[in-house]
């Protein structure tokens, strides 16, 4: 029998990337990750949504930085949903609920949500904003946009939807070994688009 894991006394946000159980579904890596818990700014008790939740990295920070809320990961791919379980458990955040299927139909059934944050969407972003303003007009919505196409469709549907949206650039460097040096490694730029009803 394994012992359970250890409770989780880290951050609520920030947590270290090799901290998470990954596999070969992409993670939102840790300063993109704290930059998108702030802006969806989750009450204590918060109904939050994760669509495209990947390894549940962001559903995992939100469920810490909302203890008494409820979290929705929703994730199409099925590796995807066990690294949520397992991630899950590693911190202990059981408010955090899997939803296995592809947005925009897996989310038909959840509670209306508080905030949002998109973080992939196979094609299907402009069905998601919809439920999302459908179940809670006001909702806060944060995109993770990594691709031209994919910020020029949500300023696009953004504004048909009458959303005030702010976009921001991550981009971030670490230290990596060179011999006897340290160089810098830049990672991908990553737009956050934050948006949400006048």
């Amino acid at each position: 029998v394994e012992a359970a894991p250890k409770p989780w006394n880290g951050p609520c946000q920030g947590i270290r990337d090799e901290e998470f159980i990954r596999g070969s579904v992409p993670m939102t890596k840790r300063e993109v990750r704290a930059c998108a818990v702030s802006m969806a700014a989750p009450s204590p008790g918060a109904v939050l949504w994760d669509v495209g939740a990947g390894t549940g990295s962001v559903s995992v920070e939100l469920a810490l930085s909302a203890p008494s809320g409820r979290v929705f990961a929703v994730e199409c791919e099925q590796e995807g949903i066990a690294l949520i379980r397992w991630n899950r458990e590693r911190f202990g955040a059981w408010n955090v609920t899997p939803v296995h299927g592809k947005a925009p139909d897996a989310l038909a059934d959840l509670p209306a949500p508080d905030a949002v944050f998109i973080g992939g969407t196979k094609g299907g972003l402009e069905g998601i904003l919809d439920i999302v303003l459908e179940k809670n007009p006001s909702a806060r919505i944060v995109i993770s946009a990594v691709t031209m196409e994919t910020i020029a469709q949500s300023s696009q549907l953004l504004t048909e939807r009458g959303l005030e949206f702010e976009a921001t650039q991550i981009s971030a460097a670490r230290t990596r070994q060179a011999g006897r040096f340290h160089m810098m490694a830049a990672q991908n730029p990553v737009f956050l688009i934050e948006a949400h009803k006048n």
